[in-house]
């Protein structure tokens, strides 16, 4: 069985010597020494000032929307994972959706503008299979009608732009640390800020609103990670150069194995350097895709359907029409790619692809 994803893990002892110090220690939670060793290694590896660990991406989001104080209406993307929009609605906010660009998938800025109203305070947009945005021009936009920007960088670790890191940008950009993605902690995610003013402030949410132990500076939650998560933080990270290298490598096999293939793939910011994280294909059309996704299928090969549906759609959001981001949305599919790949096997997954194309 080949599936979309498959979690990179260490070797056993690589974790066990962490778990031993765990036991020894008997400090299992609540910003423990392995906790603190993850975040300073982080920003280290990643060259950034301020980072904090979080219990998951979502909860970054949601963080970063309180600590940005979000109200009203804001600007998203409707291709994106249903996270992206439901922080905004569980934060009690209304997502307003503005369709993506057709070659980047990402959100589009030239209709951002136009769906600017007096109750918009924020742009969220995602940087769609850790392809940046059009960074600046959304960050222009910000500037001229006083917006907050956060960026949803859940697939971009090791993702660069200007030849910085992707999360640098922004007021606020949010990380996944998910099993699925390249660099993870089991679970886990993180928020990153260049202003140590909201460091403080999401310091406090992510924990109660803890000041002390018997005084709170602001309403809380339990956002916090655990030494267990870090320790396989600390394990993956040491590997997570070899692993981007060998993303790129299958990426670079899968592109020359579908040469022949009649698919479109997003255009890369040519700003950036790409991680590599995901191989997606775009069909001409979802009868296509249906077709190539029962044959895999029956050859025991799971790719997903992701972005999918467009989520514009979502029955607790007001449906506006997003064209673009509804047809890619019902036309691309994102092949397996993960650690070790076995060439062979991107080989067989090319053929049945062209077989399906061809019948």
């Amino acid at each position: 069985m080949v599936n979309v994803s498959k979690p990179f893990l260490p070797a056993y002892s690589e974790y066990e010597y962490y778990l031993k110090g765990i036991w020894e220690r008997n400090w299992l939670t609540n910003h423990g020494p392995l906790v603190n060793e993850l975040e300073l290694k982080l920003k280290e590896y990643l060259r950034l000032d301020h980072l904090l660990f979080l219990c998951n991406g979502t909860i970054a989001l949601q963080v970063a929307l309180k600590a940005l104080d979000v109200k009203g209406e804001v600007i998203t993307t409707p291709f994106s994972y249903v996270a992206t929009s439901s922080s905004i609605v569980w934060e009690g906010c209304k997502p307003v959706y503005v369709d993506i660009d057709p070659a980047s998938l990402n959100i589009d800025p030239a209709r951002i503008e136009a769906a600017v109203s007096p109750s918009t305070t924020a742009i969220l947009a995602t940087h769609v299979y850790g392809n940046p945005c059009d960074i600046d021009a959304i960050d222009a936009i910000a500037k001229r009608h006083g917006l907050k920007v956060i960026y949803d960088a859940a697939h971009c670790f090791g993702t660069q732009y200007k030849g910085k890191s992707v999360y640098e940008y922004g007021d606020i950009s949010t990380a996944s640390f998910h099993a699925t993605k390249l660099f993870h902690t089991i679970e886990g995610g993180a928020v990153v800020t260049r202003d140590p003013a909201l460091l403080k402030k999401m310091s406090y949410l992510r924990n109660f609103g803890h000041e002390t132990a018997e005084s709170f500076a602001m309403p809380g939650i339990n956002g916090k990670n655990s030494e267990f998560h870090a320790a396989m933080g600390l394990c993956v990270l040491k590997h997570v150069d070899e692993i981007l290298a060998d993303r790129e490598r299958v990426w670079k096999t899968y592109k020359k194995a579908l040469r022949n293939l009649k698919v479109e793939m997003p255009v890369v910011n040519p700003d950036s350097k790409s991680n590599y994280s995901y191989f997606p294909v775009i069909f001409r059309s979802e009868q296509e895709l249906v077709k190539a996704l029962d044959l895999l299928n029956k050859n025991y090969v799971y790719p997903r359907r992701y972005f999918f549906p467009s989520l514009n759609h979502l029955n607790y959001v007001d449906n506006r029409p997003c064209p673009v981001s509804e047809s890619i949305a019902g036309r691309v599919i994102c092949l397996p790619s993960y650690y070790k790949l076995a060439e062979e096997v991107i080989d067989m997954i090319a053929r049945l692809l062209l077989r399906a194309q061809n019948n």
